[in-house]
């Protein structure tokens, strides 16, 4: 496999040596590796943010990719690492759920990482990173067969999916997502929602004071809008400015939209 490409997906910040300590691992292993990193600005522990980024992300990489995420709030725990192909995509994470908004394929292929050769030693109890799914990223991409790398798993852990609901003359959902703009991504299909007579936010009931547009350029600065975000979400924007901040919303914050009768 030449020139494997091998992803990082971590909540470790930029200033630690953490994230540099997993690419020393697989290059050591394999130095033609081509190492990309998404990101390591996860909020720390944020396995939801981690699995609503991944599945945004993972998609969009050539199927050969190697997917290796870390955030993990259980480390040293029970919990289990895992190999898991997915939509056809290949991951190595912990098993919190972090890859199962990742949509695809039918029925995942998963297993448990058990295979200690293919591991660092001795391995921490802190940094499971580095010791075990760093080298077992270099390995298969190496090409290891990943049935050597332990037994199928039959259950692992699924991050509940929160659908918007119906209500009288409506639906409410929630803010999924916000991007460093400020900019809100609901769990309402915007397809669902063209047009509607009120939209509230957390409460906060937005009528006149904001507009369906196309794109963020269609309003003036500082104009409340509402819009189809790059994934056909219902999104909800301040034009050059942050919807997240002037309307106090975050992550579970409830959004509903109404119509006239």
């Amino acid at each position: 496999m030449p020139d494997p490409i091998i992803t990082l997906t971590t909540d470790f910040g930029v200033a630690a040596p953490y994230a540099a300590a997993l690419k020393g691992v697989i290059l050591a292993l394999n130095p033609a590796a081509r190492l990309v990193d998404l990101t390591h600005q996860v909020p720390p522990q944020d396995v939801f943010h981690a699995a609503f980024f991944l599945a945004n992300a993972v998609p969009c990489f050539p199927r050969e990719a190697i997917h290796v995420v870390v955030v993990d709030p259980g480390v040293g725990s029970d919990r289990a690492l895992l190999y898991v192909e997915v939509g056809g995509r290949r991951l190595l994470a912990p098993d919190n759920g972090c890859w199962t908004l990742i949509e695809g394929g039918g029925e995942p292929r998963v297993i448990r990482l058990a295979e200690r050769r293919f591991w660092r030693e001795p391995v921490s109890s802190t940094f499971h990173g580095r010791d075990i799914l760093a080298p077992v990223a270099a390995h298969l991409s190496l090409g290891i067969d990943p049935t050597l790398l332990g037994p199928p798993a039959r259950e692992w852990v699924r991050l509940a999916r929160h659908e918007p609901r119906p209500v009288m003359n409506g639906l409410t959902g929630e803010v999924v997502f916000i991007d460093d703009f400020g900019n809100i991504i609901t769990n309402i299909r915007a397809d669902w929602a063209q047009a509607p007579g009120v939209l509230l936010v957390g409460g906060v009931t937005l009528t006149e004071s904001f507009r369906w547009v196309r794109t963020y350029a269609d309003a003036s600065p500082g104009s409340l809008v509402a819009l189809t975000s790059s994934n056909g979400l219902l999104e909800i924007a301040v034009a050059q400015g942050n919807a997240a901040r002037r309307l106090g919303a975050e992550v579970g914050t409830p959004v509903t939209i109404g119509w006239a009768k």
